[in-house]
């Protein structure tokens, strides 16, 4: 134990906080000082770490339920300006972007029709998600298509589980504007019009179809 002068020429002990002795089960247990104030903090931080985790799990349900479609991505090596990127193309299309730990993620997927994606939830993953079955997928594709390292790995649309084609398939159908918008010029077309397509032989629907498919994919080559 340190000794310091004192006035008077007289030693005295260094002062030290006191501690409070309380009893625990009969036992006499210090309190107080640094360490108990650390461990006070600590418990503190792991609270607020808990209910925030709870909170993300809830919000992360409550999505998974709610949404037609949801993709499963890797995005490791994406620098943060192209997650803005993508984000904000999600955003602009009607469809988002989470990034949560698959611990928690495969926590809030129990229960919902999306559980299906559990098993892709390996490593950095990402899940985009839309009402429109037709948006996040093709927002999805065609990033893939201008950023090699963010890969599909699948997804699900409502308790249908997706693989990365299937994801891709999706995104090559029209989205739902666009359908309301071709439903919409069919009924304003002129009766005669419809009259022609609903009775043409169903050879020859086979035929527009197919050349419509083919007319697809040389452009999809030329590009």
């Amino acid at each position: 134990m340190r000794l310091i002068p004192a006035l008077g020429g007289q030693d005295l002990k260094e002062r030290r906080p006191a501690r409070v002795m309380q009893c625990r089960g009969g036992r006499q247990v210090a309190t107080g000082g640094p360490r108990s104030s650390m461990r006070a903090a600590n418990r503190k931080e792991l609270a607020v770490d808990r209910a925030a985790k709870k909170e993300l799990v809830t919000a992360l349900n409550s999505v998974f339920k709610g949404t037609s479609v949801v993709v499963v991505a890797h995005y490791s090596g994406l620098n943060v300006a192209q997650m803005q990127t993508l984000r904000r193309q999600m955003k602009q299309a009607g469809a988002a972007v989470k990034v949560a730990k698959n611990r928690l993620a495969k926590i809030a997927l129990e229960g919902t029709d999306a559980a299906v994606v559990v098993p892709l939830l390996k490593g950095p993953t990402l899940i985009a998600y839309s009402g429109d079955p037709i948006a996040a997928p093709k927002v999805a594709a065609d990033f893939a298509k201008a950023n090699e390292k963010f890969v599909i790995l699948g997804g699900a649309m409502g308790k249908t589980a997706l693989d990365a084609n299937g994801v891709k398939a999706l995104a090559a159908l029209p989205s739902l504007d666009e359908l309301r918008a071709k439903i919409v010029g069919l009924i304003q077309a002129p009766a005669t019009k419809i009259a022609q397509v609903v009775n043409a032989p169903a050879a020859k629907l086979a035929r527009v179809v197919q050349a419509y498919a083919a007319k697809r994919e040389t452009n999809s080559e030329a590009a």
